[in-house]
């Protein structure tokens, strides 16, 4: 967790180094801050923003370009604001055209992520491994990722900006299509390409070979499973699990649910015992209350410390 002990070193520039020391680096998704830190205590050292997962637990709508600017910048912050891990974070279409991406840099930078990922799609847009797709003409998308890339450039040159392509699914789209716009992004100042829903590993693999930059892989949906030794031999620089934390906690939140309804209120009680078992069995000092206990010693007169003696509940670890 953060709360004042956040890193010294900006979240950008610790995300290019694990960039450079981790090949592939693996950045699996969560979707608040919760899951931001179930995910950060399991020890990865990344950590990426889905934009599903966003607009479905932030709103419970469909990735379906329903989800704002300003709602997609309020997640991003919480979650870049709990953790101390670099964030990189769903930056959708960047909501508008090639100005609108300007303003769209500066607020994910704002939010203290260390990079976004854009995309080439027409408003609204889709989840990328849902059909319906379209792609904006060529020039307009490359002129979205030059403006973000130039903004970067004048604010802060170590963000990663990640170029998605979705034409490879789209309507009258082609692997062919997306491998060049992903060569035209990368030399429009992308950091990263994404080629979205590649649908076998052949694809991948061609991907590999054609697209002249780092590869930024999404594995989800329709697109291959692969094993670290697999995306390091076919030229996988950074690979996202976007949705796999948020679709365990539906099946575990709807396990739970039924268990109630079916068994009544002591189901709770059993989950309760098997949750003290586990090893983030100790909710409250995952919550934090330790470290604020711990900031109270440093920072509150001592008599603020009467307030725990002769009461109930949890009691926090009084360090020092």
């Amino acid at each position: 967790m953060r709360l004042g002990t956040a890193e010294s070193q900006r979240p950008t520039t610790r995300l290019r180094a694990l960039m450079q020391a981790n090949k592939p680096l693996i950045v699996p998704g969560c979707y608040n801050a919760l899951s931001a830190r179930v995910l950060e205590h399991a020890g990865f050292p990344a950590v990426y923003m889905s934009g599903y997962g966003t607009s479905l637990s932030l709103l419970g709508l469909p990735d379906a370009g329903l989800a704002t600017l300003t709602e997609m910048v309020f997640n991003a912050k919480c979650i870049a604001g709990a953790v101390r891990v670099p964030v990189i974070a769903d930056a959708d279409t960047g909501h508008g055209n090639a100005i609108n991406v300007v303003r769209t840099v500066e607020e994910f930078l704002r939010a203290g992520v260390a990079g976004i990922h854009l995309e080439d799609q027409v408003a609204p847009k889709r989840c990328g491994h849902v059909a319906g797709r379209e792609v904006l003409q060529r020039e307009e998308a490359i002129q979205k990722i030059r403006a973000a890339a130039a903004t970067r450039d004048a604010l802060d040159p170590d963000f990663v900006l990640i170029a998605r392509t979705d034409a490879r699914g789209a309507h009258g789209g082609s692997l062919e299509e997306a491998i060049w716009r992903a060569n035209a992004f990368l030399d429009a100042g992308a950091d990263m390409a994404f080629v979205e829903g590649p649908a076998n590993v052949e694809e991948v693999s061609r991907i590999g070979r054609e697209v002249k930059g780092p590869i930024f892989y999404n594995m989800t949906g329709i697109s291959p499973r692969l094993s670290e030794a697999d995306m390091g031999r076919m030229g996988i620089g950074l690979c996202i699990l976007p949705g796999a934390a948020m679709r365990a906690t539906i099946m575990a939140v709807h396990d739970f649910a039924t268990s109630i309804h079916e068994h009544g209120t002591m189901a709770e009680a059993a989950l309760d015992a098997r949750f003290k078992q586990h090893p983030m069995g100790n909710l409250h000092g995952f919550a934090g209350f330790d470290r604020i206990r711990e900031l109270e010693a440093e920072f509150l007169p001592a008599e603020a410390a009467e307030k725990y003696e002769g009461t109930l509940g949890h009691m926090p670890e009084a360090k020092g």
